[in-house]
């Protein structure tokens, strides 16, 4: 994992109570060994949106090498009576030692896309249930909607803004993942420090309410932050202060800030005086509780950059990606594969260990194909299972800031390779269909 990545406490307790229940009756039962594999997909996408995009997977691996039953964890357990001593005894010596292939972090998902493929023993995978939906869950649904927002945003960079917004530890988990769907920058530091990111912020209206006039507070910014700061205008009145702006920085200085109000119209004004006094370079950044919709709509807007808070970090509606962990695969009590799947209506999933390619027309994605177990020899399309741990060998590459950079890398090219559809805001169906085929 890369050095910016603090080092953490035991997360073998992210989990839900019900996992240990079962680890414990599949022990008693001789059944807590037999290979398993579990997988992590979604049903449907969010409702109107045309295509998904993974993130967590970092995160996860970063978790699962803390994943650990110390002393502290068992002596909860055995206080409560979670569990029985012989559960107690299997789970201080937890170590996953199985397989994780998935979907490389940043690349786009439809409904029943493999996701993330864990195979091991019955009893180290089951445990990992809730480790692995909560972080999927959250982040996906950040992913996903900041990719609708930067694709609406075009050339012009999103900032995600949204801390004070989500619980802390979500907070960084978000920055993230806006980063990862093609976010520019956060204003969370501990992202920052954590996974490489690039941090931005100058002041808020505080700063300029905390001096006895606008003047001050502007003069004091830019004495010492430097003529390119961006300075907020709608503290009082947006014309007075864009004339006491340019009054103290000059043509130079490098940005304002529109926070309420209608800020198409408001952009225009403010862009018109700009240039008029010679500063034409000064760069005009919107923030107040900006969704793809609302940045769809300033696109005719001369906005250079936009701010990005609550919407993104809560899903913009979606706060969650819906996705579930099911076992779709065990080896019988003669060690034959056996396909398993839930049936119930509505919520059934397709059994088996599975193969997912991406077919094309040319460079244009037409498929989700998805072969259980393979798919045939002579079958043409991008392979999306990579390998993320190998008997229990996690790849380091995934996690930490290179782990980042590799998930902006695949999200812009899977994104790039969808229909043009997959872009639009209106509600309709999924850019491409899923397809299964028997192998």
């Amino acid at each position: 994992m890369s050095d910016l990545t603090p080092s953490s406490p035991s997360t073998a307790l992210f989990t839900d109570h019900y996992e240990l229940t079962m680890l414990q009756a599949a022990l008693a039962a001789g059944t807590a060994q037999r290979r398993s594999v579990f997988e992590a997909f979604g049903r449907r996408l969010p409702h109107g949106r045309r295509y998904g995009v993974v993130a967590g997977t970092g995160r996860i691996l970063e978790m699962l090498r803390d994943f650990r039953f110390t002393g502290e964890e068992i002596d909860f357990l055995r206080s409560t009576g979670v569990v029985d001593a012989p559960t107690l005894d299997w789970l201080a010596d937890y170590r996953f030692s199985g397989t994780i292939r998935g979907y490389a972090e940043g690349e786009v998902y439809f409904p029943g896309s493999p996701l993330l493929s864990v195979e091991s023993s019955f009893a180290e995978g089951v445990v990992l249930e809730t480790l692995i939906l909560s972080a999927l869950n959250y982040d996906t649904a950040v992913a996903s909607a900041a990719s609708r927002m930067s694709g609406a945003a075009g050339d012009r960079p999103c900032a995600e803004m949204g801390s004070r917004r989500t619980h802390e530890a979500a907070a960084v988990a978000a920055a993230r993942a806006a980063v990862i769907a093609g976010f520019a920058s956060t204003s969370n530091l501990e992202a920052g420090r954590r996974y490489g990111l690039r941090t931005i912020g100058t002041s808020a209206h505080s700063f300029t309410l905390l001096h006895d006039t606008e003047r001050q507070a502007f003069a004091a910014q830019v004495d010492s932050l430097g003529k390119d700061t961006i300075l907020l205008l709608d503290t009082y009145d947006v014309d007075t202060a864009l004339d006491t702006a340019i009054e103290i920085a000059g043509p130079e200085l490098g940005g304002v800030r529109l926070d309420s109000g209608d800020l198409g119209i408001q952009a225009h004004e403010v862009r018109e005086k700009l240039d008029a006094r010679g500063a034409r370079n000064t760069k005009i950044t919107v923030t107040s509780d900006l969704d793809e919709y609302a940045i769809a709509a300033l696109q005719a807007a001369p906005v250079d950059a936009y701010g990005v808070g609550t919407r993104v970090v809560t899903g913009s509606g979606a706060p969650t990606a819906s996705l579930v962990y099911k076992l779709v695969a065990r080896q019988g009590a003669e060690g034959t594969w056996v396909s398993v799947e839930k049936a119930s209506k509505s919520k059934a999933s397709h059994g088996g260990i599975k193969q997912a390619v991406r077919s094309y027309d040319g460079s244009i994605a037409t498929e989700e194909s998805i072969g259980v177990p393979a798919l045939p020899a002579d079958f043409d399309g991008r392979a999306l299972l990579v390998d993320l741990v190998v008997d229990g060998e996690i790849d380091d590459a995934f996690t930490g800031a290179e782990g980042v950079r590799r998930a902006q890398v695949r999200h812009a090219e899977s994104v790039g390779e969808l229909p043009r559809s997959a872009h639009r805001l209106q509600d309709g169906e999924p850019a491409i269909p899923t397809v299964y085929y028997s192998g």
